[in-house]
């Protein structure tokens, strides 16, 4: 049985590459009929009184053992806020899935940081480079990779939580479900991989769509971009259309913003159990 999946958060790159988590600084949320399973942290309380690091957050999931070389080997940026770095690495065993994050360990930098590939398996098979995508802020590993990090800069990575799909071809009548991604940011240059988006939603119609909010947009939007975006945050009438029971909700952004929409699914009889949120910053 197909079901659908909504994804809330900031930004989701591994969304639009078969994967899922980016920048807490964009705020996300994704609507998914059941096409795929995963590990992923169950509704729960994110609220504690004091800001734990990465490891610590993450200290139950599972890690791969190796830890692999990687040189920066290209820095875009993406936004006023959000770099993406381009890394080669050098261990030819090194692996990932779509949804997976890396340990990413830095020179001289005490704090682990903890970021999502957003780029596909498939360039790493094809090219020896993953890419990440990562929003400014004070956090260490954040600010080096902004303010310090150079083409060349060496770093070290470990693959984190393995996320695993079903396959049509498996023969237990599993078929795609739908995606829909309400995406908020502060403005239109913030919504990042949105040319992206709009290329999946036209190579997948009614299996893909994406309702862009903005909320600080203070230039006129581009025509393309015009139908698809709502000014102002997403609010609960956005989200009662889709409450079924075979609906997973997905939900991606620092912690105020999940805590903000998990209650607005639960006030709308959406079960915890379909409710599941990253819990990194």
């Amino acid at each position: 049985m197909a079901r659908v999946t909504t994804y809330m958060g900031f930004t989701i790159p591994h969304l639009l590459r078969s994967a899922c988590r980016l920048c807490p600084a964009h705020s996300t949320l994704v609507v998914l009929r059941h096409s795929a399973s995963c590990y992923c942290t169950v509704n729960g309380t994110t609220q504690s009184k004091r800001k734990m690091d990465h490891l610590e957050r993450t200290a139950n999931n599972f890690r791969q053992e190796v830890i692999s070389q990687a040189k920066v080997c290209g820095i875009t940026s993406e936004s006023e806020t959000v770099k993406r770095l381009r890394l080669a690495i050098t261990n030819k065993d090194f692996t990932f899935k779509a949804g997976q994050w890396v340990d990413f360990f830095i020179p001289g930098v005490s704090v682990i940081g903890g970021f999502s590939m957003c780029s596909s398996p498939g360039l790493l098979e094809r090219e020896g480079v993953i890419e990440l995508a990562v929003k400014y802020a004070d956090h260490p590993p954040a600010r080096w990779i902004h303010t310090e990090c150079t083409l060349d800069s060496e770093v070290a990575l470990r693959v984190g939580a393995d996320l695993h799909g079903y396959q049509e071809s498996k023969g237990n009548g599993y078929k795609m479900g739908t995606v829909k991604l309400y995406y908020s940011a502060k403005n239109t240059n913030e919504l990042l991989f949105k040319k992206n988006i709009l290329g999946l939603m036209s190579a997948l119609p009614g299996k893909i769509t994406c309702h862009f909010h903005v909320t600080q947009q203070n230039s006129p939007i581009c025509e393309e971009l015009q139908p698809h975006i709502t000014e102002g945050r997403i609010s609960g009438k956005d989200l009662e259309k889709h409450v079924s029971k075979d609906t997973l909700w997905y939900i991606c952004g620092p912690p105020p913003m999940i805590e903000s929409i998990s209650q607005l699914l639960y006030n709308s009889g959406v079960h915890r159990n379909c409710v599941f949120f990253e819990k990194w910053w």
